[in-house]
């Protein structure tokens, strides 16, 4: 049997509405998906955090909370950034001690451990205060293709993980471009050789999520990961539908109702159709050129986005050849945050500006310097020297240049927030900026049912048929006008008001 592990939750939404669902609309399906029988349900961590914050207004432990109070058979899931955690950069040990004890004791069951250039320094700390903290320690090996990423180095990184305390692997296809006959070879030899579980996650980007499933179920996978469908194919996870019909009736049946199942998507039907104006159409598409530049999902929408803002969209053919030269001048690092974002600035500047490295980003000269962790394989001689202008490079594990960070952090907070719990320390300390800006609109009223009745008023002014001239009524607020004006002219509003220098 291969068990099931759904994203619907997390991953499904995050590749194809920007993480946008809110807890709001989860709660209503929680207690059906606990009822299903998946092996766990991954419901937190990765950009959730961040989103529920920047976005959402809303406090991402609340969600946690809310969501263990329903799902009580089913073990939750996180993807944890190893020393990362759900942000961008290096936290201290101490945070990473605090913020992982602090989900498992609010509800996450299994942990997802991985690090951007499968550098086990990077996630050895997490999987220590994982299995300290009493959860399920799954360590994760970012799958790639590139001369130093072979099987031999991947069985390597798994025994590593595993004399780390891992007690269960997972292999990370975040690009959706691994072959069926790389998912068999892989998950049988890390079986045969290291002998923990293997968990496999891949996306549907060039169309061989499914069948490299059915093959890495047959070489011996504990189980795969996939959405219910409304939030499924494209950029996110196979359809849990599909695979569990696929499977049914053979040796790897997971033994699910595939009646339950279709009264879930039924519902989640629904919620997409909420969202539906935040789903890009190239999210769902098939994209067998991933197979060539190896640029997920959610890297092409950060591009476009970049492009978009200069004004050069038609460069994008530039930049995606680009990018597998400025992955090869670092040493071939996996493409997945924030080594997808880095290579991706990188790629776009290169490319607008006409000449290779003329000026290096501040990411990629942090990540040639050592701070990032170890490159998978050598940096380019001629970047190297360029970037460390005889310096030299950083050859230990990035945390131990970080002090600890946790009183710190829990001062500054409560500067804001005299009675900051623990959870809001942390928040802060992962997101200072954001999470002061959270607060203060959740101390000035605009929770997220107040800027949802702001932007659904925009949707109905905005789609109001142009019949006669809208005037505005009497007493409208100066920032509803401004915010309706923003919003029938973006492109001239964003143009005049975040202009970049030189243009």
């Amino acid at each position: 049997m291969v068990e099931i592990t759904e994203t619907v939750l997390r991953d499904g939404h995050q590749s194809l509405i920007a993480t946008r669902m809110r807890t709001r609309d989860m709660l209503p399906a929680a207690e059906r998906l606990d009822a299903v029988g998946y092996r766990s349900i991954e419901a937190w961590g990765g950009a959730t955090f961040d989103v529920c914050l920047r976005y959402l207004h809303e406090d991402p432990w609340e969600r946690l909370r809310a969501l263990k109070r329903k799902i009580r058979r089913t073990p939750i899931q996180m993807l944890l950034r190893g020393q990362n955690l759900v942000g961008y950069r290096h936290y201290a040990d101490d945070i990473v001690d605090r913020f992982v004890r602090r989900a498992a004791t609010e509800g996450v069951d299994i942990f997802r451990v991985f690090d951007a250039l499968n550098d086990p320094r990077n996630m050895e700390r997490a999987l220590h205060a994982v299995r300290a903290a009493g959860g399920r320690a799954q360590g994760t090996i970012c799958y790639t293709q590139s001369p130093v990423h072979t099987l031999d180095a991947f069985v390597q990184l798994g025994k590593t993980l595993a004399g780390m305390g891992a007690e269960e692997l997972c292999i990370k296809d975040m690009g959706g471009f691994m072959p069926p006959s790389d998912a068999a070879s892989l998950v049988r030899a890390l079986v045969k050789e290291v002998g923990l579980p293997v968990v496999v996650h891949t996306h549907s980007s060039s169309g061989m999520s499914a069948m490299a499933c059915m093959a890495a179920a047959d070489a011996g996978a504990t189980a795969v990961d996939s959405a219910l469908s409304p939030f499924a194919g494209g950029t996110s996870q196979p359809p849990t539908e599909s695979l569990v019909g696929a499977f049914r009736g053979g040796p790897h049946d997971p033994h699910l109702d595939l009646g339950q199942l279709a009264e879930l998507s039924e519902y989640f039907q629904g919620v997409l159709a909420h969202y539906r104006p935040m789903l890009e159409l190239r999210s769902l598409q098939t994209d067998p050129g991933i197979l060539v530049h190896q640029v997920p999902g959610g890297m092409l929408s950060n591009l476009l986005s970049q492009l978009k803002e200069q004004d050069q969209l038609a460069r994008l053919p530039d930049v995606l050849a680009e990018i597998p030269r400025v992955r090869a001048d670092l040493g071939y690092p996996p493409l997945v945050t924030p080594t997808s974002q880095i290579v991706g600035a990188q790629a776009v500047v290169n490319v607008l500006v006409g000449a290779r490295y003329r000026q290096v980003t501040r990411e990629v000269s942090d990540y040639v310097r050592g701070l990032y962790g170890k490159p998978p394989g050598p940096i380019d001689a001629a970047l190297r020297t360029q970037v460390l202008a005889g310096a030299t490079a950083i050859t230990g594990r990035p945390a131990d240049l970080l002090s600890p960070e946790y009183e710190r952090m829990l001062a500054e907070v409560r500067a804001l927030v005299p009675a900051a719990t623990e959870e809001e320390a942390l928040s802060y300390a992962v997101f200072p900026t954001v999470y002061a800006a959270y607060r203060r609109a959740q101390d000035q009223g605009l929770t997220a049912e107040v800027l949802d009745a702001v932007a659904a008023g925009l949707l109905v002014a905005l789609r109001r048929p142009p019949t006669a001239p809208v005037t505005a009524a009497a007493g409208t607020p100066a920032w509803a006008r401004d915010g309706r004006a923003r919003q029938m002219n973006a492109g001239r509003w964003v143009r005049e008001n975040h202009a970049r220098p030189g243009r």
